[in-house]
């Protein structure tokens, strides 16, 4: 919840892949908030009262998670919202003539998306959740202390680097500073 407020206001791609592992978290334990309590939220060191803000956090992604059927996958509508925010950005980026370095990042990228599609049998996904799909996974390989082909470090790095632009443009949009830095 800490750690989540901030990665919001600083980097928005780190704040959704954070989110979706929350939401692992929250499966791995049952979605039963005991167990959190003992396997995540006592291993910080807090004060009484962050240690209760803490609790309702969780208490409430458990609760958002049941009502919105996403116990056993999915993301919660919060994440998918953020997702939707960074697709919305992404398509004006493109669309926009003032932006011709995003525009090359993106077909840079681009190959591997369509290769990361193609082996996951998945067409309907866009662009940027294969992206955010593609980090997460390797994230959880690296977590696993898998080993990963050169190739998979490849693409992971073109990726990363296009979500990076992603990300900063879209600071600068919640800022207002986006467009009228560009005019």
């Amino acid at each position: 919840m800490i750690v989540a407020s901030q990665k919001r206001k600083e980097n928005i791609a780190e704040y959704l892949l954070y989110m979706w592992q929350i939401e692992d978290i929250i499966r791995a334990n049952g979605l039963d908030l005991e167990r959190i309590e003992h396997n995540v939220i006592d291993k910080y060191t807090l004060t009484e009262a962050q240690r209760k803000e803490m609790v309702e956090w969780y208490e409430s992604l458990i609760d958002m998670m049941r009502r919105e059927g996403v116990a056993e996958k999915g993301h919660l509508q919060i994440n998918t919202n953020v997702l939707m925010a960074l697709v919305q950005l992404h398509q004006t980026l493109l669309k926009d003539p003032r932006f011709p370095e995003y525009t090359a990042e993106f077909y840079r990228t681009l190959p591997f998306i369509v290769e990361l599609r193609s082996k996951a049998g998945d067409a309907k996904s866009g662009e940027i959740e294969t992206c955010f799909t593609a980090l997460y996974g390797m994230l959880m390989l690296r977590l696993q202390g898998k080993d990963v082909s050169p190739d998979t470090i490849n693409a992971i790095k073109q990726i990363s680097k296009f979500i990076a632009v992603l990300s900063h443009y879209f600071k600068l949009d919640s800022e207002d500073k986006l467009f009228k830095d560009n005019e």
